[in-house]
């Protein structure tokens, strides 16, 4: 979804690179929608586009098979693709949610709640991974109570805060999986007045999250440099490079603003 901050900053990285091969680069947003991305794709490769970086939504891309043997490179974004060996460029999700975990144990938090996206998403998946291996290293028994997965946008996610923190055992902290459900959340916890009372700790910055009060503490994704890595890779392949296909990972960076050090 080019609307999302990280995706437009994706973009602009990819961009950036670009024009400087005197290249162009055209967009979509595939809305986490398998047919709308072979749609997009389709599309992209009628018009003979030279390359395609792709942040996928299908969970099968031998689809793609036939546009690499006709010489068209490939490179995925924040996922890697499916049923295909293609270079990608993926964030470390699990071990970030560790670390926001890991953190609001250190302020005294042992009643997390979770709010995650899509489960179909591969990116959701690894998260709510990182938050069930946070919660176990740290010695804390999962209460299925405190976790709603699926919560798509906004509007979701504020009711799905305020079902938790409405509840007989609200958790004392959140861990959102992705910008959207982090403001979502923020949302819920000003209309409680509980946003100086209960942590909040978001994957995914976003724009003024430091201007909130408090600021939001977020385990940051560095999109830029996804989309810039992607990018070279990408020329290096028109270029002629053929040496074998790779999983690079760009690490999160945990910025504490204020909303994570909340303690119970």
């Amino acid at each position: 979804d080019v609307a999302n901050p990280f995706a437009s900053t994706l973009h602009r990285a990819i961009e950036d690179v670009a024009v400087q091969r005197g290249v162009l680069v055209l967009a979509g947003s595939s809305d986490e929608d398998e047919r709308r991305e072979r749609r997009l794709v389709a599309a992209f490769t009628s018009r003979r586009v030279d390359g395609l970086i792709i942040q996928p939504s299908s969970h099968d891309h031998r689809y793609l098979r036939s546009e690499r043997r006709a010489g068209t490179p490939v490179v995925f974004v924040d996922r890697p693709p499916a049923s295909l060996d293609a270079d990608a460029v993926v964030t470390d999700n699990a071990a970030g949610i560790r670390r926001a975990v890991h953190h609001l144990v250190e302020h005294g938090h042992r009643r997390i709640g979770y709010l995650g996206d899509l489960h179909t998403i591969a990116t959701a998946a690894e998260r709510h991974s990182g938050y069930l291996e946070g919660l176990k290293e740290n010695g804390i028994e999962l209460d299925e109570s405190v976790v709603r997965l699926d919560v798509r946008g906004i509007e979701k996610a504020d009711l799905a805060a305020r079902e938790l923190l409405t509840s007989a055992h609200p958790p004392t902290a959140l861990i959102t999986g992705q910008n959207l459900v982090t403001i979502g959340a923020f949302r819920a916890l000003r209309r409680q007045r509980l946003h100086k009372k209960v942590a909040l700790v978001g994957f995914d910055d976003f724009l003024l999250a430091d201007l909130l009060d408090p600021g939001i503490t977020v385990i940051a994704q560095d999109p830029a440099a996804i989309g810039r890595t992607a990018a070279g890779i990408l020329f290096r392949r028109l270029d002629g490079d053929r040496a074998p296909f790779q999983r690079h990972i760009v690490r999160t960076l945990m910025i504490k603003r204020g909303s994570g050090e909340i303690r119970p």
